[in-house]
């Protein structure tokens, strides 16, 4: 049976969300409006989405959207689920001594950061697509400077019950290093579920929305295939 398949991509993370504004340069100009956002706000509206299918979608995420991926497949909400370059955020990466995870970057941190693993132009037309200012709040619940984690940045890798996983890491990712995407597949070792993890090398953290992202998504779909469910890529 077809499944419906449902993507969180970068830049549409907090999509619908009360109050989120319509387009990056709007977004840019009203930063404040996004600061506040959270993860039980994330969540709530992702599994809202997520349980209004008749059948239990592939939930594919990407960041901060791997980690609600990862929950969610947890809480048994989905078929099955595509987590990428999933955010456990990791410090022990280029980031110099005492610099912040960004909340916001210019084009230089950008191109240095994010999309490290492309062309100068490319990176810059990317960063006028889709960079728009992210959550302080957010970054807090994540643990950024040793804040307590909030308890939905905790996922249960012990669901033996769940749908099978698939944890994908861009080699040369800065912001989510591929050490850590390989310490979150570790987590799964003892779950008698399914759970694989794919390496792309020569791949960064703008791996889902650069020019190679076709072949991620190729990827996904025969992975999705192996597993018994048929993905219709023209839903992507």
């Amino acid at each position: 049976m077809e499944r419906a398949l449902l993507q969180f991509r970068v830049r549409r993370l907090r999509a619908g969300l009360a109050g989120e504004p319509a387009t990056v340069g709007e977004a840019r100009r009203r930063p404040e409006t996004l600061h506040e956002l959270g993860l039980d706000a994330l969540t709530d509206h992702y599994a809202r989405i997520v349980r209004s299918f008749d059948t239990p979608p592939v939930i594919v995420g990407h960041s901060v959207g791997g980690l609600i991926a990862q929950h969610l497949l947890g809480a048994n909400a989905g078929c099955a689920a595509v987590a990428i370059a999933p955010a456990l955020l990791d410090h022990a990466s280029v980031l110099a001594p005492g610099e912040p995870w960004p909340v916001s970057m210019d084009a230089g941190r950008f191109r240095r950061l994010f999309a490290n693993a492309v062309t100068d132009q490319e990176s810059a037309e990317l960063f006028e697509r889709h960079v728009v200012p992210g959550s302080r709040r957010l970054l807090t619940e994540l643990g950024h400077g040793g804040a307590v984690r909030h308890p939905r940045a905790v996922v249960d890798h012990g669901n033996t019950g769940r749908g099978p996983l698939l944890l994908i890491s861009g080699q040369e990712d800065r912001l989510v290093p591929d050490h850590v995407t390989r310490a979150v597949y570790k987590l799964y070792g003892d779950s008698t579920a399914t759970s694989n993890l794919k390496q792309f090398p020569d791949r960064a953290h703008s791996l889902v929305l650069d020019s190679g992202w076709r072949a991620v998504a190729d990827y996904v779909l025969v992975w999705l295939a192996e597993q018994g469910v048929r993905a219709d890529p023209s839903k992507w």
